[in-house]
């Protein structure tokens, strides 16, 4: 038994070795970076600047906002896709999961070049939409057409994640539930819902990651000139003109902070769960 731990241990090496190279290590840089400044040296000086301006706060709030809106829209759907798919024939399911595997991947360059084609200014299903007299205008390239790009490569990513939840849910409980007198609301409202809440909540949490840390295919699409997170720190990073890395490192540090908050309340959500407390 001895010497099965420790064939274990030796197994998590390279693991642990590649978690420390490429997770831990770069955000310690990240950190002890955001706190050093070219004028005033060591200290708050970068987060000062960063909560100081008006321009930084407004890429803090189109990133949340984008994030949080496209994960909610993206999070509905994927419910109902997945719930779907679990009562529809096997053949169809399969393929639908092959599908949303497919187009999980499906983002970056390709994604916003198919995205102009169909909802650019002159996209075919702008045209339309215009011709049959549905909308006046859309600005695929504003808050309102990012947050309809996000919360499409949302949506398979949600369903691949929520789908195996359902197997949680029994159908003798809503038998049973049919039999006492529960109606389908009711049937969801005390037994559904409560038991899909940890999938619900995590699944919801890794949608505002995806979008909080997206960027090619923001950058592609607006060429850098939407103002979010990712692309102030790849302009800080790469930028001729605004090359200042060690103010990348701190909104990085921001990012991160927000991804904490998000997972600290979503462990507290987590353990007031109904499901978790029985």
């Amino acid at each position: 038994m001895t010497r099965g731990k420790w064939l274990a241990a030796l197994c998590l090496v390279p693991f642990t070795l590649f978690f420390i190279v490429f997770e831990i290590a770069p955000l310690v840089w990240v950190m002890i970076n955001s706190l050093q400044s070219e004028e005033s040296g060591w200290g708050l000086a970068n987060f000062s600047k960063i909560f100081g301006s008006k321009f930084y706060r407004q890429a803090i709030q189109y990133s949340l906002e984008i994030s949080f809106w496209s994960s909610v829209f993206g999070i509905i759907i994927a419910v109902l896709g997945a719930y779907s798919l679990r009562r529809v024939d096997s053949k169809l399911r399969n393929f639908v999961n092959a599908f949303a595997n497919m187009t999980s991947n499906f983002a970056g360059v390709p994604l916003a070049f198919a995205f102009i084609i169909l909802l650019g200014f002159n996209g075919s299903i702008t045209i339309m939409l215009k011709q049959s007299g549905i909308i006046q205008d859309f600005n695929l390239y504003s808050k309102t057409g990012l947050i309809i790009l996000y919360t499409y490569f949302q949506i398979p990513l949600g369903v691949l994640l929520l789908y195996p939840a359902f197997d949680a849910l029994r159908e003798d409980w809503r038998e049973s539930a049919a039999l006492l007198g529960a109606n389908g609301w009711q049937f969801w409202r005390h037994i559904g819902l409560p038991v899909l809440t940890p999938a619900l909540l995590g699944t919801f949490v890794i949608l505002l990651a995806n979008a909080l840390g997206a960027y090619a295919t923001v950058y592609a699409l607006t060429t850098g000139n939407f103002n979010v997170l990712p692309i102030r720190i790849a302009a800080m990073v790469s930028g001729d003109i605004s090359l200042d890395p060690n103010l990348a490192s701190a909104l990085a540090v921001v990012l991160v902070a927000l991804m904490t908050i998000v997972t600290v309340v979503h462990q507290l959500l987590l353990k007031r769960s109904y499901h978790v407390s029985r």
